[in-house]
């Protein structure tokens, strides 16, 4: 009996644990196999690579912000080479434009809330690999402005017009599959705090994301309940795609324990997730 976490986020996105703590949480939570995904980097796969055990499976992975002509949506690649420099030129090329929208913020923080960062504020979100709206968050329930995360960004930070950062989706993918990745449809039917779409809706952007080229479904998440998960991995079935499973893992910066790969926490078992069969 194996339990796997393919998608969970470390400090060097929007988690709230470093490489080395996550791996003593993926360790106390029995995780026998598990990616890191962090948003947009592959920083800290290197690191994951030294310290894991032989006797736990590390997928080196990464989580690209991407985009179509009609919606967002996150696309993980599993399996990728992190070294690879079509990869690494493309996550340059997010950092330097996330550059951008980090002083956005920092200005209409400044400029509509009369919020002025300090000093050591902006060094810590300067040292940051990624920066997401959960970092300026984290500061202002921290000085007492929020109550927690999520009331903070709707608050202070959803407002604000930031340029875009995100990739275009045959971008996204066709980098993958260049890093020998594997390219995957992750929270196909909404993710954390959207609102999850029909099963009609889905399947017409199936196949506009099967055209661009995707070879998998996360189709066992944290908030998905039984039905979803069912209707997703027989869709996968029927379009002979992969099938995955992630928690979405965040640390102290999400209410999402390690391993939960549904909305009522009910044990789902690595031999229903096909794409590990690529990772023996």
């Amino acid at each position: 009996m194996k339990k796997a976490d393919l998608h969970v986020h470390s400090s060097h996105s929007d988690g709230s644990e470093g490489v080395n703590d996550l791996l003593k949480s993926l360790i106390k939570a029995d995780i026998n196999i598990f990616a890191l995904s962090d948003h947009d980097t592959v920083a800290g796969c290197e690191e994951m690579k030294r310290l894991v055990p032989s006797d736990i499976k590390f997928i080196p992975a990464v989580e690209l912000t991407c985009q179509t002509d009609e919606l967002s949506c996150h696309i993980l690649g599993y399996g990728i080479d992190y070294k690879n420099n079509t990869l690494l030129n493309l996550i340059e090329k997010g950092k330097k434009l996330r550059r951008v929208k980090l002083e956005t913020r920092i200005k209409y923080l400044k400029d509509v809330w009369n919020i002025e960062l300090t000093e050591d504020e902006l060094k810590w979100l300067y040292s940051r690999t990624s920066v997401v709206k959960t970092h300026f968050a984290n500061i202002l329930v921290k000085r007492g402005l929020a109550k927690d995360n999520v009331s903070a960004m709707k608050k202070y930070l959803d407002a604000c017009k930031c340029p875009n950062t995100k990739f275009l989706i045959e971008e996204g993918i066709n980098t993958i599959k260049e890093a020998g990745g594997i390219p995957v449809w992750a929270h196909p039917l909404g993710g954390e705090g959207e609102v999850h779409i029909n099963e009609n809706e889905f399947l017409q952007r199936l196949e506009k994301m099967k055209h661009y080229g995707i070879k998998g479904l996360e189709c066992y998440y944290s908030r998905y309940n039984d039905s979803e998960s069912a209707f997703l991995a027989e869709c996968a079935k029927n379009n002979s795609l992969l099938i995955s499973g992630g928690s979405d893992y965040h640390g102290l910066n999400k209410d999402i324990p390690l391993g939960r790969l549904n909305s009522s926490d009910k044990y789902i078992d690595a031999s229903k997730i096909t794409i590990l069969n690529f990772f023996n």
